[in-house]
């Protein structure tokens, strides 16, 4: 059987919680065939791998988002009919989008990407666009906002995709597009594994930004919702790793019937035997399992770090993980550390966390965004007590839910709650007995509920239920 899978900006260029759950799959699945399909910002990040890709990996296809219009010189340059221009209409205006006629228009042999760009079609639909909801702004700012918003998508509904006996989406987005052109152009069944809600990620990214402004904020919100709509009518799968996410899902549109939850998982026996922490060690050990990246804040895990170990003299704080992805950020947290000459905090870098985490007495994600991260899920295995900002699945990852009542494996904060993180990690520091009971909850919760094993066999269960079967 051959698989093809499609993510976005994580495997196998970016270590992180999706990026593993990936690599795990595929070294679980040596009984099919993958081929991958990455799609990356520009060349510039071409095939710099963070990870080694399994033997089952018989190909890897990098899509560029920002890549150059290559076509040969002797072509004819692209046209576009009246059909097809209806086609740019429905998308631009976000109306029935019709998906199929995008798909055989951007597969014609020899295509520009710029010439459609530039050509009449797109612009009397842009200026018909403008007209109808947007005269309020500068036309010509209009124009290539437009150009610049589309550039990306007609790239990757340029991609050529081969055939496989299945398509699987990490996300939706860009790469859910493109594995829903192999749907379209061999009648093949898409499952979709949602991490995190792509298009309410985005909304959350845009609101924030400052390189667009006004109404072309909303636009943008829009056209993410747009991308993720292809999808969601096309996946005869559409899973999330727990319910609330399958909630919001489902208020985006996503038909009920094609909905489930598959939760993340562990390998528990690799945690197995790990190095503890020295009886004579005088610290408490706080560890944090992340990339050094804004969306994992983690200058407000510095600050209330600060004013727990004001309180907690003995603490002692490692980041484990890459400081490498966004320089910059990880400069502002060194600056906070200088600033308040906050004591006792360790960058280790990237690290195998079996050399680490058996040392940790609590570990902390102060996230302002995730899906259910795997790191929770090892530390909990690891029956190490949790800090977590109420994000994503975290609250359900600690607390339970309806089919299980073990209790807390940790304490759940708001998201840049500095003072409550602070008295968090104060309150675990100061009760041992507190620490193992949180702990040994995570262990059990783990065992009974996010092992890998239990994920693989769903989605094996899954690939043999589409294996040679066209999808209807």
């Amino acid at each position: 059987m051959n698989v093809a899978m499609f993510v976005e900006g994580c495997y196998p260029y970016v270590v992180g919680g999706v990026s593993s759950w990936v690599q795990m799959l595929l070294e679980a699945s040596p009984h099919i065939d993958f081929t991958i399909y990455t799609v990356l910002p520009d060349r510039e990040q071409s095939g710099q791998f963070r990870y080694e890709l399994p033997a089952n990996v018989a190909e890897l296809r990098e899509c560029y988002l920002n890549d150059k219009d290559v076509v040969k010189w002797f072509r004819k340059k692209t046209t576009v009919n009246e059909e097809e221009k209806a086609c740019f209409r429905k998308l631009l205006f976000g109306q029935d989008v019709d998906w199929p006629g995008l798909f055989r228009f951007f597969d014609r042999k020899d295509l520009s990407v710029n010439d459609v760009l530039m050509g009449s079609a797109f612009f009397e639909v842009v200026q018909d666009l403008y007209v109808e909801k947007y005269s309020q702004c500068t036309f010509t700012d209009f124009l290539w906002s437009m150009r610049s918003l589309y550039l990306p998508l007609f790239t990757v509904l340029k991609a050529p995709v081969a055939e496989a006996d299945c398509y699987h989406a990490i996300s939706t987005g860009y790469a859910g597009v493109l594995a829903c052109k192999g749907h379209y152009l061999y009648n093949k069944p898409v499952i979709l594994t949602e991490h995190g809600i792509y298009t309410r990620e985005r909304e959350e990214e845009i609101i924030k930004v400052d390189w667009t402004q006004g109404i072309f904020k909303d636009i943008w919100i829009r056209y993410f919702y747009t991308l993720s709509g292809c999808i969601y009518d096309c996946a005869e799968q559409v899973i999330s790793l727990f319910d609330s996410a399958r909630k919001i899902q489902l208020e985006l549109g996503c038909p009920k019937e094609k909905t489930r939850v598959i939760a993340n998982g562990v390998y528990m026996e690799r945690l197995e035997g790990i190095a503890e922490k020295e009886p004579d060690d005088p610290y408490i050990n706080v560890g944090a399992l992340l990339r050094v990246v804004p969306i994992k804040d983690v200058k407000t895990m510095i600050n209330a770090f600060a004013l727990a170990k004001a309180k907690v003299p003995s603490l002692r704080l490692y980041i484990m993980g890459p400081t490498d992805e966004n320089p910059e950020y990880y400069e502002e947290c060194l600056e906070v550390i200088e600033t308040f000459q906050v004591k006792d905090v360790i960058f280790t870098g990237l690290v195998d966390i079996r050399d680490y985490l058996g040392k940790m007495d609590m570990i902390i994600l102060t996230s302002i965004s995730e899906g259910q991260p795997l790191s929770i899920l090892e530390a909990m295995a690891a029956a190490k007590p949790c800090i977590v900002t109420d994000v994503g699945g975290c609250y359900e990852l600690l607390y339970g839910n309806e089919r299980d009542r073990l209790g807390r494996s940790g304490i759940v904060v708001p998201v840049m709650g500095v003072d409550r993180i602070a008295d968090a990690i104060a309150e675990l520091a100061g009760d041992e007995a507190l620490r193992a009971e949180m702990g040994n909850v995570g262990r059990i919760r783990t065992r009974e509920f996010y092992r890998n094993q239990q994920v693989t066999a769903a989605y094996h269960e899954l690939y043999r239920q589409f294996e040679g079967e066209a999808s209807t």
